[in-house]
């Protein structure tokens, strides 16, 4: 959910802005004290509202906070923070499942918490914007997944098919403490702000065992990582990403090597005309001096006119026009990409058995709005064509067994039906332009 800005705040976020890109060398000292102005502190918690999301190790959740008052809540908030008495809590560890198999660690901060690292973001993120690279697009205003994407198809389509394929191993796990402190200290000399960055550094995780018991790790004496889940970790891993694409800049790397650098959080690619090999191993090196490392099991080199790679989802190489047979450099949504959503579709039917048709209509189509919305770049056709002929099978099997039809769903419920009167969003139809006949 997007909330607009009170104008107040967006003047402030413009003037931290401005000066921080007329001055390279500015060094920001009176920050701290907005962090727990009324309105910033009222901003941050409205889009933590909106976010949602789960409590932290406190079990406070947004229902009781309003029940016992939020103004009064947000008072004592700015009160510790005024008084220099704050300290955030230790952040609830949980484990979501990856997409490729595998679990990936998520720390859920307080809603406390969470309000505070919102606050912050909004001082910090104006100052840094002002440093960061047009090649950046991860977790940054105005800037989105699918401009990284398009980037990446035109520098194809311009010649730059020489592709380094780039995985960094746990990148939000090694972040160095120290030089990410340093790189935030090039703008940022408040030090009770940068106080406040390190105690969310440093804070403990708390995991609990198969029997319940409660264990913490990290803390003080950890020296790498960024809890994943943090609202300030996206722009401090961003920040720390920046020192990286900054060296590539100034060390005229993107003119010795022909190539441009597409990066998006902790993902990137180098798209250049040959010397991919070089680019790859002054990656290697320069990952190497920040404290990083790439993955080398899932680093690789490619050559996209006769190969394919995969990022933020799509699959990028060569595919061949059906019509007249000729050979074109593609972007389309990958294999992965439509698996995940057919889960996805799965779940849903499988989890609705009993509900109304309405209900499972609308979470059907909201969700396949949302993935065509993100897949709306390059060639798509066939993978709305398979996610259509997904959708026809599974939800007529679906009302085969909530009615006990004999037989098979199809012959019972065809495509007219599911996509007529039954009202599911049709994929194809959308990217051919005509009315999707769905319902909202």
């Amino acid at each position: 959910m997007s909330l607009v800005t009170p104008e107040k705040i967006r003047r402030l976020q413009k003037k931290l802005y401005e000066l921080a890109k007329l001055r390279p060398d500015q060094r920001f000292h009176a920050l701290y004290d907005k962090v727990y102005r009324e309105d910033i502190l009222a901003h941050a918690y409205a889009l933590c509202r909106a976010n949602g999301g789960a409590p932290g190790v406190d079990g406070v959740d947004f229902g009781r906070i309003e029940s016992t008052g939020r103004e009064e809540w947000l008072g004592r908030l700015a009160e510790e923070l005024h008084d220099k008495t704050y300290k955030p809590d230790p952040v609830r560890r949980v484990l979501i499942p990856k997409p490729g198999g595998g679990e990936r660690p998520l720390g859920i901060p307080t809603i406390g918490d969470r309000v505070v690292q919102s606050a912050a973001k909004l001082i910090l993120e104006p100052i840094f914007e002002a440093d960061f690279e047009d090649c950046a697009y991860g977790y940054r205003p105005k800037r989105s997944a699918e401009q990284a994407v398009k980037a990446v198809h035109e520098a194809l389509c311009k010649g730059h098919a020489d592709v380094v394929d780039a995985d960094l191993s746990k990148y939000f796990d090694t972040i160095p403490h120290h030089e990410l402190m340093q790189s935030v200290a090039r703008r940022v000399v408040d030090r009770h702000m940068l106080k406040l960055i390190k105690a969310w550094l440093k804070v403990p995780v708390e995991e609990r065992g198969e029997r319940g018991r409660r264990r913490l790790t990290g803390g003080k004496d950890s020296r790498r990582g960024t809890p994943q889940g943090g609202v300030i970790s996206p722009l401090l891993a961003n920040i720390y990403m920046h020192r990286f694409l900054r060296a590539w800049r100034e060390r005229g790397k993107g003119d010795e090597y022909q190539a441009t650098i597409v990066n998006y959080a902790d993902d990137f690619v180098i798209l250049g005309r040959g010397n991919a090999a070089q680019a790859l191993a002054w990656t290697r090196w320069a990952m190497g001096r920040i404290g990083l490392t790439l993955n080398e099991t899932k680093t690789r080199l490619c050559d996209a006119r006769r190969d394919h790679f995969d990022f933020l989802g799509y699959t990028f190489g060569p595919e061949r026009y059906r019509k007249d047979g000729h050979w074109y450099l593609a972007a389309k949504p990958s294999k992965k990409a439509v698996q995940r959503l057919k889960g996805k579709l799965r779940a849903i039917l499988r989890e609705e058995i009993v509900s109304p048709w309405d209900q499972v209509r609308t979470r059907l189509n909201r969700v396949l709005r949302g993935w065509s919305a993100y897949f709306d770049q390059g060639t798509r056709l066939m993978a709305y064509r398979a996610i259509d002929n997904y959708v026809q099978c599974a939800v007529g099997d679906f009302l085969q067994r909530r009615h006990k039809v004999p037989g098979r769903g199809t012959r019972r419920f065809p495509d007219a039906v599911i996509f007529g009167e039954l009202g599911v969003l049709r994929l194809r139809w959308m990217q051919l332009g005509r009315p999707a006949r769905a319902r909202p």
